[in-house]
C-alpha cells in the first residue's frame, strides 16, 4: 500500500462553542481555508485537535464532518489514538466506513509499551481494524513519553503491518529521522512534524509535513519548500526564521490556546479550548495580536477564500 501524503498537512483545531460543545458548522470554513492556501491534507483529532479531550462519539462526528467538507484534493487523515485499544480500533473502523483517506495512532501513553515489540503489536491491532486504509504511526515523545526509536519500530514492524505506510515524526531527534528514512530502502513515508525546524526535515528528504501552524501560515511554509527545492537556501532559511519568530510568540502566549486565537484573528473562530488547557484572557489576546503584528505575521498568514 502506497503513501498518499505530500506537501503541507494541517492539524486542524477542533471548533467548540462558548459552552464547550462541538461546533461542526465551522469545519467547512476550515477546510475551505486550507484548500485556498495550498494545504494538501487535514490530520484531524490529533494533539492540536484536542483528540484526547473528546468523547468517542464526538470524534466520530468530527470525522464525518471533515469527510463531508473536504474536497478530493484535501486528504483527511483521522487520528484514532486512544488509551483503550478496543476504542482505538472502533475509531479506525469508523474512519474506514466513512471513507477517510488514512488513519494514524499515537503510542499508548499511560501504560506504555516496554519496547518496539509491544508498540508493533498495538499498532498492528489498530491498523488491522481498517485494513483498506493507509496507516501512520504518530511519534511524539514530548507528549507520550514513549521514546522507542522510530527506526527500531520500523525495522521490527517491516512486513508485519500490511497497510503501514509511514510515520508522523514529531520529534527533534534528526538522527533517528534519518535512520528511519532508510529502513526498507526508504519504503516508509516520513512526515515531518516540527514546523519550527521544517528546513531540517527537508534536508533529510522529507516531502510531506504535518503541523498546526499550517492552519494559518501555509503561504510562508510553501515559499520555504519552494525555495529549498530550487536550491535557494538563503530564501529558505529566511522564511524558516520568520516562522520561528511567530511560532515563538504563539508558544509564549499559550501554545495551543494561542493558536486557536490566531484562527479567530484570521477570521475562522474555532472557539475556546477544553480543560485542562487554559483559555487566553482579553489582555493576552491583545498582546498576542500586537506581537504578531510586530513580526509582520498578518502580511503572510492564510487568507480566507
Amino acid at each position: 500500500m502506497k503513501s498518499i501524503l505530500t506537501g503541507l498537512v494541517a492539524a486542524p483545531y477542533t471548533p467548540f462553542r462558548p459552552n464547550g460543545e462541538l461546533d461542526l458548522t465551522v469545519i467547512p470554513r476550515q477546510a475551505a481555508l486550507l484548500v485556498h492556501n495550498g494545504v494538501k491534507g487535514a490530520f484531524i483529532c490529533g494533539t492540536t485537535g484536542e483528540g484526547y479531550s473528546l468523547t468517542l462519539e464526538e470524534r466520530k462526528e468530527i470525522a464525518r464532518a471533515w469527510r463531508a467538507a473536504a474536497p478530493p484534493s484535501l486528504k483527511v487523515v483521522v487520528h484514532v489514538g486512544h488509551l483503550t485499544l478496543s476504542v482505538s480500533c472502533a475509531l479506525a473502523s469508523h474512519a474506514q466506513e466513512i471513507g477517510a483517506d488514512a488513519i494514524a495512532t499515537i503510542a499508548p501513553n499511560f501504560f506504555k509499551p516496554a519496547g518496539a515489540a509491544e508498540l508493533v503489536a498495538w499498532c498492528r491491532a489498530v491498523a488491522s481494524a481498517a485494513p483498506r486504509l493507509p496507516f501512520y504511526y504518530y511519534h511524539m515523545p514530548a507528549m507520550t513519553g514513549v521514546t522507542i526509536p522510530v527506526n527500531e519500530f520500523l525495522q521490527k514492524t517491516d512486513g508485519h503491518i500490511p497497510n503501514l505506510v509511514g510515520v508522523k515524526f514529531t520529534h527533534e531527534d534528526l538522527m533517528d529521522y534519518g535512520l528511519a528514512s532508510q529502513v526498507a530502502n526508504g519504503r516508509y513515508d516520513m512526515l515531518f512534524g516540527r514546523d519550527e525546524i521544517l528546513i531540517a526535515g527537508l534536508s533529510l528528504g522529507a516531502v510531506g509535513a504535518v503541523g498546526s501552524t499550517y492552519n494559518f501560515a501555509a503561504p510562508l511554509f510553501l515559499r520555504l519548500m519552494k525555495a529549498f527545492a530550487s536550491g535557494d537556501l538563503p530564501t529558505a532559511r529566511r522564511e524558516q526564521a520568520r516562522a520561528r519568530d511567530f511560532i515563538r510568540i504563539v508558544h509564549h502566549h499559550g501554545g495551543l490556546a494561542a493558536g486557536k486565537t490566531v484562527m479567530k484573528l484570521i477570521g475562522v473562530d474555532c472557539g475556546p479550548v477544553r480543560l485542562p488547557l487554559r483559555q487566553l484572557t482579553a489582555e493576552t489576546e491583545n498582546s498576542l495580536r500586537h506581537d504578531l503584528e510586530h513580526v509582520g505575521f498578518f502580511e503572510y498568514c492564510c487568507k480566507l477564500p
